[in-house]
């Protein structure tokens, strides 16, 4: 079992950056896929990106490719997000996920794939 805590959310203009972390309980933090979701007021979480459990695979939602970068530190526990070039319409609530999957890291895109979730970290971006 894992536990997760998301920080670094916050208010922010068009055009800027935000770092997101998720940091993990338990020493088997290496054998979980992680992901990032997000979700707005009054839609269903969405995908983000996800990190193999080594480190050396990711894969991104279209909307976000090119701006975001997901990255991880098996040796803390943490998972982080760089999110640049933000936009309004990345407002949302941001959700970290685990899942004990060993598929190819494009496989973990939906929200049920995922065992363990965190309480989200709130992302504003103002136009």
């Amino acid at each position: 079992q894992v536990q997760l805590v998301e920080s670094g959310g916050g208010l922010v203009q068009a055009g800027g950056s935000l770092r997101l972390s998720c940091a993990a309980s338990g020493r088997t933090f290496s054998m979980y896929t992680m992901g990032w979701f997000r979700q707005a007021p009054g839609k269903e979480r969405e995908f983000v990106a996800a990190v193999s459990r080594s480190g050396s695979s990711t894969f991104y939602a279209d909307s976000v490719k090119g701006r975001f970068t997901i990255s991880r530190d098996n040796a803390k526990n943490a998972v982080d997000l760089q999110m640049n070039s933000l936009k309004p319409e990345d407002t949302a609530v941001y959700y970290c996920g685990a899942t004990l999957g060993g598929y190819s890291v494009s496989y973990y895109y939906a929200a049920g794939q995922y065992n363990y979730w965190g309480q989200g970290t709130q992302v504003t971006v103002s136009s």
